[in-house]
C-alpha cells in the first residue's frame, strides 16, 4: 500500500496515510474538523536499494575508454580485406 501525503486546506495540518490505491483523495480533517478539508498531496516516492547488486557503485565508479583501433582501408568498402569477395584480391 502507497503512503498519501495530505494537508488541510482550512488550517494547514499536514496527514500521511497508509491506504489503498482506490482510497479517496479528500477526507475530513481530525484537526479542525472541515469535512472535505484534508486533499492528496502530489509527493515524491524515496526508495532505496540494499545489498550487493549491479547498482553498488555504478553512477559513481569511473568508465574505462575502450582502446581505438583503426579499420584497415581497402578500396572497395571491405572491412579487413578478408571477406572473401572477388575485389579483395
Amino acid at each position: 500500500m502507497p503512503l498519501y501525503e495530505y494537508r488541510c486546506e482550512a488550517c494547514g495540518q499536514p496527514e500521511e496515510k497508509l491506504e489503498s490505491l482506490s482510497a479517496p483523495e479528500v477526507h475530513a480533517c481530525q484537526s479542525c474538523g472541515a469535512q472535505s478539508g484534508m486533499k492528496r498531496q502530489l509527493s515524491v516516492a524515496a526508495f532505496a536499494l540494499s545489498g550487493d547488486g549491479w547498482y553498488k557503485g555504478a553512477a559513481s565508479a569511473p568508465t574505462e575508454a575502450a582502446p581505438k583501433t583503426e579499420t584497415p582501408k581497402s578500396g572497395h568498402g571491405c572491412a579487413a580485406g578478408g571477406c572473401g569477395c572477388p575485389l579483395a584480391g
